[in-house]
């Protein structure tokens, strides 16, 4: 698990203001959740707490202070439709391709560029062209497909919604050579634009998965936070994709058996893997 940076400030404090813009809240309201971020940042410095974490209860914060359940609702139905749009192009590119797994893989990757944590905007589109160009900073594709050909069941830990879409891709693609029962974890309740059941579920993933939660409402994989259905789970998988850099932040030394799809879109993240920002990931994972 990653601990906090100093750059992690001022994103926490960028997402604060983005985040009551989209709830809602007046600048009274504003004034009180940075003033309470301030508070969480230097508790978070002095006990460790991983950057998941504290964005977590920043979000919680903004649903209690706004009365708004789901703040980033229509930003997560928009970038919903908008990969949907693309699905049928993005079917036939992986239909085309000399290696439709490491195709899929990579569309997968460049579907984690969907982050409302991260930034306000995004270009989906840019990101499919600039990921399936560009050479991974860290691949162990090789080792997740010779894991895939020897394992018959996958945990696949979800990230954003719209990404959704790239994940049923790849889980589509990985059906079409592998022998796999494929389960799909997403949050339990909204969290910033992080996927939820109805999200995978508009994403069209329950024709190529079972769909669960992990119990949280939360950013990342937290441990602490999650069921005991779920953690069971997780201790069982004998192999496990985690999408996205809050999983990573939170479940980085943890197990065998997981690997991590990702882009690095911040300088704490890149630096921490030794790559530079807005490189793409696939990593497995080495526990301490």
């Amino acid at each position: 698990m990653m601990k906090p940076q100093s750059p992690c400030h001022r994103c926490f404090q960028r997402q604060a203001v983005e985040a009551a813009r989209r709830a809602g809240l007046d600048a009274d309201a504003l004034t009180t959740l940075q003033g309470e971020l301030e508070i969480e940042l230097k508790d978070a410095e002095v006990q460790g707490i991983s950057p998941p974490l504290t964005a977590s209860h920043l979000h919680q914060r903004v649903r209690e202070l706004s009365g708004n359940p789901d703040p980033y609702l229509a930003a997560k139905r928009e970038a919903t439709e908008h990969a949907l749009a693309l699905y049928p192009h993005l079917q036939q590119l992986i239909a085309d391709s000399a290696q439709p797994l490491q195709t899929a893989l990579r569309l997968a990757i460049a579907g984690n560029i969907i982050d409302l944590g991260v930034a306000a905007e995004y270009d989906l589109e840019a990101s499919i062209e600039r990921v399936l160009r560009i050479t991974p900073a860290i691949d162990h594709s090789a080792r997740l497909l010779q894991a895939l050909a020897s394992s018959n069941t996958l945990l696949y830990l979800a990230d954003n919604a719209g990404e959704t879409v790239m994940d049923r891709l790849l889980i589509e693609t990985l059906h079409a050579h592998f022998e796999l029962e494929v389960t799909y974890v997403v949050k339990s309740g909204p969290t910033v634009n992080d996927a939820t059941g109805e999200d995978a579920r508009e994403a069209g993933l329950e024709g190529c998965s079972t769909i669960t939660d992990n119990g949280a409402a939360a950013m990342g994989t937290l441990r602490e936070l999650c069921s005991d259905t779920f953690h069971q789970r997780f201790d069982a998988a004998p192999l496990i994709i985690a999408k996205g850099m809050a999983n990573y932040e939170s479940l980085v030394g943890s197990r065998a058996g997981l690997f991590f799809l990702l882009q690095t879109k911040c300088s704490v993240v890149a630096e921490h893997l030794g790559v530079v920002e807005r490189s793409i990931i696939l990593l497995e994972d080495a526990p301490a």
